[in-house]
Order: C-alpha cells, then structure tokens, then sequence
C-alpha cells in the first residue's frame, strides 16, 4: 500500500479539533495558510509561553488514520481533524521516521518532519480517558508518544484528500523523533 492523505484540516481559531477541508495550501517557512497555527516563531500556546521567540517547528500537524483504528479497539472514536491534526495520512509508519526526513505530499508540497507532538491534558477533554491511548509507557520505562509527529514547510503547495505521499529519509546517521 502506498502512503496517501486521508483528510486536510486548518482552523483559524484556537480549538482543540479542525474542521476537515477540500484542500489546504502550504506555505514554504509558516505553515498552512490560514491556520492559527502558522507562523515563523512558535504559536502553540503552552511554547509561547516559554518563549514566544523560538521558531515554529511545529507548523504542520500530521497524524497516522491508524492510530483511530488501534483508539477504536478501546472504545474511542476519533475522526479526521479531531485531535487537531492538518494531515491525516494513511500507509506510512509517521512515529519511526528519523528527524529530517522530507514528506512530499501531493505534486509540490514539501514537510520536514521535526519530532513529535507532545500530547496534553486537553485530549481528555475531548473524550475522558483518551490521553491513556495515546501515551503510553514502553518496557523500558520510556515514555511513547503516538499522537503524530510535526514538522515544518520547505517548499509550499496546496495538499488534497487522495494526494500521495513520498518519503525521503536524510542521510545517516539516523536521529530518532523526540517530542517538539
């Protein structure tokens, strides 16, 4: 099976879940357009905080359609954009990417995938219990984040439902994801 976009989502406004949309445009160093989360420097409320001069390295949010099924087998139903994603993808093991990695997506856009979305408390808000899901903790003890990875704009272009996704891993050695 090849890797494909399930679904696109944006919203203009802070809110945990984005509305699903025909298409989004990714624009090259911000993120996609019209999303509140686009933007050179971090807009992510909690980063903000800290520092609201770091860079954005979380200007695109992509999330695995499989992770439903797996939340699905626990009683949860989780849909496109709900857990705030823009691209819900299909196909492609997103959490074992190595940092850098290139995704193109659709016939321009291009992702550097820059680690891990960090999940909060705000996914229990969304349906009590569901954090569990999607933290968990590995034999080892480690923590294991499986709420999609982040990344940021290298080259713009509009990304649809259908679009195929290639995928470019960066020269070794190989760094493994950690949270953003």
């Amino acid at each position: 099976m090849s890797a494909t976009v399930v679904a696109v989502s944006r919203h203009e406004v802070y809110s945990f879940t984005k509305p699903n949309r025909e298409s989004i445009r990714l624009l090259a160093g911000l993120g996609v357009e019209g999303d509140v989360h686009a933007g050179v420097t971090v807009k992510h409320r909690s980063r903000v905080r800290q520092d609201p001069t770091q860079p954005n390295l979380r200007q695109v949010h992509l999330i695995h359609e499989e992770l439903f099924e797996e939340v699905g087998e626990a009683g949860f139903r989780v849909g496109p954009g709900e857990l705030g994603e823009n691209i819900t993808t299909r196909g492609i093991h997103l959490l074992g990417l190595p940092t850098g990695t290139l995704l193109r997506i659709g016939d321009e856009a291009v992702v550097e995938v820059t680690g891990l979305r960090n999940p909060c408390a705000q996914i229990d808000g969304f349906q009590h219990g569901l954090l569990k899901q999607v933290v968990a903790r590995a034999e080892d003890g480690r923590l294991v984040r499986k709420a999609g990875i982040m990344g940021v704009v290298r080259t713009g272009g509009v990304v649809r439902p259908g679009d195929g996704i290639g995928v470019e891993l960066p020269a070794g050695p190989h760094r493994s994801l950690d949270r953003v």
